[in-house]
């Protein structure tokens, strides 16, 4: 969902309340800000039905395009339900680059099944977060192109791999 205006725009990513995600990109656009929320329709079942129903694709954040004078940040920061410009340790706001932006919105207009992806690197240090291994923390490895992961026992130099869905992992 997104809708767009002006050049010399650049992207950043804003961080808004819990589950307002939806409510911040509807006041944006009402804001004349060029705004997106990348989302996917997920099945949800109840008791007695089963509905189509949209999610962010990545909980509390969205992407809106701006000036980078601080008057224009300023009234991004003043739209209810946002919290702040996600940014560096310094203080400083980082912009996405436009090239990212535009791959997003290609892969979620394409209507393929859209699935968010851990950012995490080999040799990252890793606890599984679900399944049989919730809780177990380890080494995340790639193996033949499958995700393992890895517990290693010091005393003995020896370690142990199973092979995991890197979606059920988080950074520790």
């Amino acid at each position: 969902m997104y809708a767009s205006s002006g050049v010399d725009l650049l992207w950043y990513c804003i961080y808004v309340r819990p589950r307002h995600e939806f409510k911040v990109l509807e006041r944006l656009l009402k804001a004349q800000k060029e705004a997106f929320l990348p989302s996917v329709q997920r099945l949800s079942k109840w008791k007695d039905r089963k509905k189509l129903v949209e999610f962010p694709l990545f909980p509390n954040y969205l992407f809106v395009r701006t000036l980078s004078s601080s008057e224009d940040k300023r009234v991004v920061l003043q739209t209810q339900g946002v919290v702040c410009f996600v940014g560096t340790n310094s203080g400083r706001y980082c912009s996405v680059p436009d090239e990212q932006i535009a791959s997003l919105m290609k892969i979620i207009e394409s209507n393929e099944p859209v699935n968010p992806y851990p950012f995490l690197r080999e040799g990252h240090q890793v606890r599984v977060k679900k399944g049989p291994f919730a809780g177990v923390d380890g080494l995340l490895i790639k193996k033949k192109g499958l995700h393992k992961l890895v517990v290693l026992i010091d005393m003995l130099q020896q370690g142990v791999s199973v092979e995991i869905d890197a979606s059920d992992v988080e950074a520790v």
